[in-house]
């Protein structure tokens, strides 16, 4: 019976690498660097919310918070402060269409399953309808959570400041989604932040 459950979980897998392989790359509009609240106002409206609109993120908005959460900024370095310059973190984007990965060099979305998993997250019901939650994965059990900890915390500094509500959780199946996208032995699931309109 494990054979055969194995089985079909590895063929569900195989096939979502095929498909994924026959999507392209989701080029993603350069994020615009001025406006929005200033600092301390931002710091002040931040909080966690757990309400969502069902309204997608546009794609201006999206490549902001991702911008924020793990872009290039100057000089080949992050939006966020790396421990010795290690940048280890990869930011998974679950869609209505699919898994995608974050390409910060190229600004750009990576396909990597072509159908919607944002059920993966749904230990808590509004996660199941919300448009967009992002996953933070590493390889350094020491410092990536460090790096996570800043990537979501600029998010949430970006979304108060665009009027988003957005929620940290660590409440889900970290070896189910390892296994769902089909990571490396060592790169290991850390948090999501769930993100909506209001």
């Amino acid at each position: 019976m494990f054979k055969l459950i194995y089985g079909v979980f590895a063929m569900t897998l195989m096939f979502n690498s095929a498909t994924a392989s026959e999507l392209k790359p989701q080029e993603l509009p350069r994020p615009i660097l001025t406006g929005g609240k200033p600092l301390m106002e931002a710091i002040a409206f931040r909080k966690s919310d757990r309400t969502f609109s069902k309204k997608d993120i546009d794609s201006q908005t999206l490549s902001e918070i991702l911008w924020s959460a793990w872009g290039i900024s100057h000089d080949g370095k992050r939006t966020i402060p790396t421990s010795m310059n290690k940048q280890d973190l990869k930011v998974y984007v679950f869609k209505s269409d699919g898994v995608w990965l974050y390409n910060a060099a190229n600004n750009s979305l990576e396909p990597i399953i072509n159908n919607d998993k944002r059920n993966l997250f749904a230990t808590q019901d509004f996660v199941k309808s919300a448009p967009l939650t992002l996953l933070y994965t590493g390889t350094d059990s020491q410092n990536s959570p460090l790096h996570a900890g800043s990537a979501y915390q600029n998010v949430g500094l970006y979304c108060a400041s665009k009027g988003l509500n957005n929620v940290v959780r660590g409440y889900f199946d970290r070896e189910l989604i390892e296994q769902s996208l089909n990571l490396a032995t060592e790169e290991k699931a850390i948090i999501s932040q769930t993100i909506g309109w209001k």
